[in-house]
């Protein structure tokens, strides 16, 4: 059985066998359906490799629906970072249904974007590696529901729709470099 860790030190060999190139920095995009392990596995890489920062793409979305207006977020926070300059993006806060602050992100060795919507072929030209992460649909949403609470079944059966129409059109699955298995059963592969 393969372990987050094990899943880690494949990202990071790819990862940094690649030239650089978010400025100085590499960018590790682990995208797939929600509930699938991305989390887990972003933190397993930011322990295993120091100077790893991590941004949850669940702080850039504006609420459930926020899908679609995802790029304007990322734009601001990687197109500076790939010029070497910081990068910004507005988190959101999901209690208050709106965006709270901003947040400033150095420039980093390694960026891990974590989150559907990670690996968007709209900053592709920066991304070292993109790893897809997936996991069964009945575990994704048990997962979901487990975190955020029964009440958001309905948000979540939406979500995982709109979800998979963006994986479809963005033909995220195809473009990874490396694809994990979210319930540990089978080691990281290459396509």
């Amino acid at each position: 059985m393969a372990s987050p860790s094990d899943a880690a030190v494949s990202v990071l060999e790819l990862a940094l066998a690649r030239d650089a190139t978010l400025g100085e920095g590499r960018l590790v995009c682990l995208d797939g359906p929600a509930g699938s392990g991305k989390t887990t596995l972003a933190a397993a890489v930011a322990a295993a490799h120091a100077g790893t920062h991590v941004v949850h793409m669940d702080d850039l979305y504006d609420g459930w629906d926020g899908l679609p207006r995802i790029t304007d977020q990322l734009e601001r926070l990687l197109r500076p970072l790939a010029a070497g300059r910081p990068g910004s993006y507005r988190r959101y806060d999901w209690g208050a249904g709106a965006y709270a602050e901003t947040v400033t992100v150095e420039p980093v060795p390694l960026l891990v974007l974590e989150g559907v919507a990670s690996g968007a072929r709209s900053h592709a030209d920066l991304t070292t590696v993109l790893a897809w992460v997936s996991a069964p649909a009945d575990l994704r949403l048990a997962r979901g529901l487990e975190r955020d609470g029964v009440e958001l079944t309905d948000r979540w059966r939406q979500w995982m729709l709109d979800e998979a129409a963006l994986f479809t059109r963005e033909e995220t699955e195809r473009r990874a470099d490396l694809r994990v298995d979210g319930t540990g059963v089978t080691p990281p592969q290459a396509p």
